[in-house]
Formats: structure tokens, sequence, C-alpha cells
């Protein structure tokens, strides 16, 4: 029989980034929290969870590769709202914090997740910050809690 390998969600000893864009931050503050709740009712420390504030969605990559260079941390989760307009500026970010935020993972090996909601609408965003249908923050920090203990076990 094959063997299987899963990730628990278990934080204890396990230190974490979290980037946060400042860009609509009355929905990214949700996150944050939604994010470092999940992080500490897990087991992690609160000593152990480091929070790194940035412009916006577009500035969360280059952060998250500096980061992971440091290698101090065991996961980093990647927080930010963006908010379709009038133009098509909200493809561009969107998709672009996306690619960056995945490459940073993919070239450095330290699990690095995506929690960067994008919406048509701010009632879109306050719902997935929270007010219905769940955090994305929270999700995303159960996440990096997986993706960092099953990394343990490859």
């Amino acid at each position: 029989m094959a063997k299987s390998f899963e990730g628990n969600l278990i934080g204890t000893g396990k230190t974490f980034a979290i980037i946060v864009s400042r860009f609509n931050n009355f929905i990214t503050k949700k996150l944050l929290e939604g994010a470092q709740d999940c992080l500490v009712r897990h087991g992690t420390k609160e000593n152990d969870i480091d929070v790194f504030w940035v412009p916006g969605a577009c500035e969360i990559p280059i952060t998250a590769l500096r980061l992971a260079k440091n290698a101090k941390y065991n996961g980093i989760i990647c927080l930010g709202a963006v908010i379709r307009g009038e133009t098509p500026h909200f493809d561009y970010v969107s998709s672009e914090a996306a690619r960056g935020i995945t490459e940073v993972g993919l070239s450095t090996g330290i699990p690095t997740i995506y929690g960067v909601i994008a919406t048509d609408t701010l009632e879109q965003a306050i719902d997935r910050a929270g007010a219905r249908g769940g955090n994305k923050g929270a999700e995303a920090a159960l996440a990096a809690l997986e993706m960092v203990n099953l990394f343990d076990k490859i």
C-alpha cells in the first residue's frame, strides 16, 4: 500500500511572517486578525508571528522573497485586498501579486501562502474578511500551518 503524507494543523514551535497590504486596510486588518487568531489557536506563540506592512499588493512578493531568503520563518502568509475599479488596473495587480507570491514559494522552498482576496465589489471583500463565508486570512493561516507541517515530513 502506498504511503500517504499530510500536514497537521499544529503551530507549536513554528514561526510565521505575515505580510499585509496597507491598501484597503479596513479589509486587510480583518484578514490579519483572522490569520493571527488562527495561528495562536493552533499553538503558535504570539512572539513567533511577525507582521510586515507594505503599501499594496504589488509590494507583497518582493517582501516575501526577502523574508524567505532570511530563512527565519517556517512559513509566510501574504494578505491583501484588491477590489475591482473602473480600469483594468485590478487585473494587473491581482495577477502579478498571485504570480509573484507563487514564484517566491517555488524559488525558495518556503511555504508562501496566497491570501490576497480579489473581489468585484466592496461588499464581497467585507464578506471574505469575516462578515459572511469565513475569514480568508484565517484560511490562509490554516494552509500555512498544513504546508509547514507537511514540509517537515518531506
